[in-house]
């Protein structure tokens, strides 16, 4: 039966792999972002799960063994001796996602630093104003401090594209 597997990649390996398993016939996804700067040496796509790539096989016709000695390979992802797999609706998802971010890549928050202010988009909390704290892994996700009824700040995990920078909302206006 068809499943997508977790196959883990040698280190910075993933785009290397995904030509391998493309060659050898493999539907293969590896969720890739766009680079946000316009700078020479960062045009390459990064992968959005470094080490990780999905490949869409029947373990029973093609075997482990070729998925584990591919070049670039370390094998598949495999919990308790079995091989991890992901439902189809989360690849979706994934794509999805990855595409969301890549589409909302030219807005966003490359220059924004700690302490800078920020508008909440979309979401829970839209239309909330914040200060940003940090960027978290993935890259694409931050933490943002709002304030919430009578708490003065709290600590909220979002999405860097449901978040503006507060200097481009005046710049708008």
């Amino acid at each position: 039966m068809l499943h997508w597997y977790v196959v883990h990649s040698k280190p910075q390996k993933e785009e290397w792999l995904f030509k391998q398993l493309t060659t050898l016939q493999f539907k293969a996804y590896c969720p890739r972002l766009n680079p946000r700067n316009k700078k020479p040496h960062s045009h390459k796509p990064k992968p959005y799960f470094p080490g990780y790539l999905f490949v869409n096989v029947d373990l029973e016709l093609t075997g482990r063994s070729v998925l584990q000695w591919i070049p670039g390979s370390l094998g598949l992802v495999s919990f308790g001796g079995e091989p991890a797999w992901v439902s189809d609706e989360l690849i979706r998802k994934i794509r999805r996602n990855v595409d969301e971010i890549n589409i909302a890549g030219g807005k966003l928050l490359g220059s924004l630093r700690p302490g800078g202010k920020v508008i909440i988009d979309s979401g829970l909390f839209a239309g909330y104003k914040g200060i940003f704290c940090a960027w978290l892994r993935p890259s694409e996700r931050a933490q943002i401090l709002i304030s919430i009824l009578q708490n003065p700040a709290v600590r909220v995990d979002l999405r860097a594209d449901q978040l503006t920078p507060a200097k481009q909302v005046r710049a708008l206006l």
